[in-house]
């Protein structure tokens, strides 16, 4: 007896829709990441969301793109949040100042846990005419603060850290600065390092802030995750500056929202 012939495989259309979704939920996942476009961000992440939960029931449809830009929506919508908080919390800092802030000379261990300040008010040291030096103990009731080191030159450093960083505009370089953020508070809950702020001020007087970009730090520090008093976070961000007067700049650290700032130098 002949057997019967197999059954062919039909093979399935492409998911319009889920290509669709996948190209909105990639749009929207960048937007997301920009603090001057997180509305667009926003609003094309549920459509993304929805068109992906569309695509996923069409019948005889292929469903890769679908599956890819739902999870890409929904890791989209996190960063998006995380950037608005982080946004949220440079805007306070800018508006209010504590006038706790304390600063102190390095004590020699950079790297480490820091201890206490114990010097000046930040109102009589590290200003930007005459900032602190790098390792400079940056202290407020909440957190304590450490600059560890800065390196000016970071362009290739950063463009290997992640295949998706883009390079430096024209006229611009990356450089990397690592600082430890300690919490010092008294909160039960705690509080995330996001709190803290360290930017960029250029020679004439400029804030280059450490969210205008989205590279991705190589070593980078975790800002997100919650420390409780004693835990300490430590790595790197990423900040793009002109390239002829980098080492001309000036960080501003604020160790927590409504703390004042302090400068400190780039170079020792």
């Amino acid at each position: 007896m002949t057997p019967p012939p197999e059954p062919t495989k039909v093979k399935k259309q492409r998911n319009v829709i889920g290509l669709i979704a996948l190209v909105t939920a990639a749009l929207g996942f960048i937007f997301a990441c920009i603090p001057g476009a997180l509305i667009i961000g926003w609003i094309l992440l549920p459509i993304a969301f929805v068109l992906a939960i569309v695509s996923l029931f069409l019948k005889d449809k292929a469903k890769g793109m679908g599956i890819t830009a739902l999870i890409l929506s929904i890791v989209g919508t996190i960063v998006g949040f995380t950037v608005f908080f982080a946004v949220v919390a440079t805007s306070a800092s800018n508006a209010f100042g504590g006038g706790d802030t304390k600063v102190a000379a390095p004590s020699g261990d950079a790297g480490g846990t820091p201890g206490p300040a114990e010097s000046k008010p930040a109102a009589q040291a590290g200003t930007r005419e005459n900032p602190s030096p790098i390792g400079s103990v940056v202290e407020s009731k909440d957190w304590r603060v450490v600059v560890n080191s800065v390196t000016l030159a970071a362009s290739d450093a950063v463009a290997a850290a992640n295949q998706f960083n883009k390079p430096a505009t024209a006229g611009s370089q990356y450089i990397l600065v690592n600082y430890s953020a300690t919490y010092i508070g008294n909160e039960a809950n705690g509080q995330m390092p996001a709190f803290v702020s360290v930017d960029y001020v250029t020679a004439d007087g400029k804030t280059v802030n450490r969210l205008d970009t989205s590279a991705v730090a190589p070593e980078a520090i975790d800002t997100t995750s919650t420390l409780y008093k004693g835990g300490t976070a430590t790595g790197n961000i990423a900040i793009q500056v002109p390239t002829a007067t980098a080492s001309k700049g000036v960080l501003a650290v604020r160790p927590g929202m409504i703390a004042d700032k302090v400068f400190i130098a780039v170079k020792k």
